[in-house]
This record gives C-alpha cells, sequence and structure tokens, in this order.
C-alpha cells in the first residue's frame, strides 16, 4: 500500500468522527464545496512556492495540496481507485490527443 492509500483510508476513516478530535472530520462536517475551497487554497500556495524555487516550502505545500485533494475526493466519495482507473485508461495516449477527445462543455 502505498502513502497515498495510507493517507487515503486514514481520511476516510475520519468521515462522520468528531469534528473536534480531527482536522480532516473538521473539513467534513463544513461540506465538500469547504473542502473543494480549501484545496484552492493550498493549490496557490503551492503555486506561490514554486514561483519562489524554495524547494523545502514547495515540498511542504506540495504535501499540503495532496491531503486536501484527498480530502475533496473523499468529500465527494470518489476514491483512489477511481483516479487510478482513469489515469491508467490514459495511459499511452498523448496528453494532446486525449485532452482533444474530452467532451466539449
Amino acid at each position: 500500500m502505498s502513502v497515498l492509500d495510507e493517507l487515503f483510508a486514514t481520511i476516510e476513516s475520519r468521515k462522520g468522527a468528531d469534528p473536534e478530535s480531527s482536522w480532516t472530520a473538521k473539513l467534513f462536517a463544513k461540506g465538500p464545496e469547504k473542502c473543494a475551497e480549501k484545496f484552492g487554497e493550498e493549490a496557490v500556495e503551492a503555486i506561490i512556492e514554486a514561483t519562489k524555487g524554495d524547494k523545502a516550502r514547495l515540498t511542504s505545500e506540495a504535501a499540503d495540496v495532496l491531503y486536501h485533494l484527498l480530502v475533496m475526493l473523499a468529500a465527494r466519495d470518489v476514491t483512489l481507485d477511481d483516479v487510478y482507473g482513469e489515469l491508467a485508461r490514459r495511459e499511452g495516449t498523448s496528453g494532446i490527443a486525449e485532452k482533444a477527445a474530452r467532451p466539449k462543455g
């Protein structure tokens, strides 16, 4: 089991937990929209650190982004297996061809 799989399992286990005992449970209690908002905030922070070139700070922010992405996915009942399946489906396909094949909308 990978670190991401273990983290996702921990995140899933926090669904329905007491928001006073867990940051993850607190995020879930605020709803999927708040989880998405928090992911966006963390992504912006990672972008800022990437432009500064500070490897340690970018590494820290990237970990925050991954954590909040997993929380956002769990809040909408999207599993890592769902994401892995989508990545496997795309494997061997040019990114340009894959993007062109997406439904317009």
